[in-house]
């Protein structure tokens, strides 16, 4: 790294779980001893743990998860509670599909962590989610998806790169780091997170100036959004996945994007909204009843005792609702 960059908060590599806003999601979930109770995003299993401590022996838990490796290291973390534990490998976004198969009608709770797990996160990952160490450009969570982040930056031409940094990245430079890729590639293909780093220290004008956060930070999280395809898959299961749910049951939703978390607002007040027929007609026309109601009236914020012990939870947003 080039010595004239100056870092007001010092990155630190990322190996050790810390479910995020852990004891507010329990409560928001209202946990029923035999319940059933969905986690769509695995991850390291600290959420899953917590739900089935409080389980009782006729619940059940239903974790999801795109990554094999975090299904294998939650199932042996999850395995003093594995006869009333199933876990799935595949998309929130088929959560219907998921419990037709398992002959289940409805469940009581769902809760989706929206960000990266710290296990992908670790320099011991190896596909690249990190700038921690140098690694391939992979970044998918299902091994078996057909495109990496190598693929996008060496192949998408110029305007797309643009435009996913600066939607999915919200990178201000966004112009300047795509125009330096495929400047870079036409050299030859740009084939690893060190090679990428160099590239965006390189492109960026702010030598010298102090910064928040490193300055690949939003490239790296714009990349992982694109080639997993988080925007679509949380779109999908916000049109009618979340009908899963039982009358009172929870939805919680934990967001980490601003594109994230308006998504699943925006969804919730238009979900949560009752008739919408013009004032003064003497009786409803229009036939729209609410179908949830919102439990957050505010988004909850990690407190700054959670934001010291895990970083990575300042951005944090909580949002949950009870379907009516």
């Amino acid at each position: 790294m080039p010595p004239n960059w100056v870092f007001k908060e010092k990155e630190t590599a990322v190996c050790t779980h810390h479910p995020v806003l852990l004891e507010e999601a329990m409560e928001l979930l209202n946990i029923k001893p035999d319940g059933i109770y969905v986690d769509g995003s695995l991850g390291g299993g600290g959420h899953a743990e917590e739900i089935l401590s409080r389980l009782g022996p006729d619940g059940l838990f239903i974790g999801i998860d795109k990554d094999p490796q975090a299904l294998s290291l939650s199932r042996e973390r999850l395995l003093p509670y594995a006869s009333r534990t199933h876990l799935v490998q595949a998309s929130f976004s088929d959560l219907q599909n998921i419990l037709k198969d398992l002959m289940i009608r409805e469940v009581q709770g769902i809760l989706l962590d929206l960000g990266v797990s710290s296990l992908q996160l670790s320099p011991a990952s190896g596909r690249g989610f990190s700038f921690q160490s140098d690694e391939p450009l992979d970044m998918r969570m299902d091994p078996q998806s057909p495109i990496t982040a190598g693929d996008m930056i060496n192949r998408f031409p110029y305007g797309e790169l643009k435009k996913i940094l600066k939607i999915y990245g919200e990178e201000r430079e966004a112009a300047r780091i795509a125009r330096a890729l495929v400047k870079a590639r036409e050299k030859r293909p740009v084939q690893s997170t060190g090679e990428l780093v160099h590239i965006i220290l390189e492109a960026l004008p702010l030598k010298g100036q102090k910064v928040l956060i490193h300055p690949a930070t939003r490239t790296f999280q714009a990349l992982r959004i694109a080639v997993n395809q988080e925007m679509e898959t949380l779109s999908l299961f916000l049109k009618d996945q979340w009908e899963a749910l039982g009358r009172g049951g929870r939805l919680v939703m934990i967001s980490f994007h601003s594109l994230e978390d308006r998504m699943v607002k925006n969804r919730f007040r238009e979900l949560s909204a009752a008739c919408r027929c013009p004032p003064g007609f003497p009786r409803c026309q229009c036939g729209v009843t609410a179908r949830l109601k919102i439990l957050t009236k505010k988004p909850i914020r990690p407190g700054q005792a959670e934001i010291a012990g895990n970083p990575r939870s300042r951005s944090a947003k909580l949002r949950a609702a009870e379907k009516l």
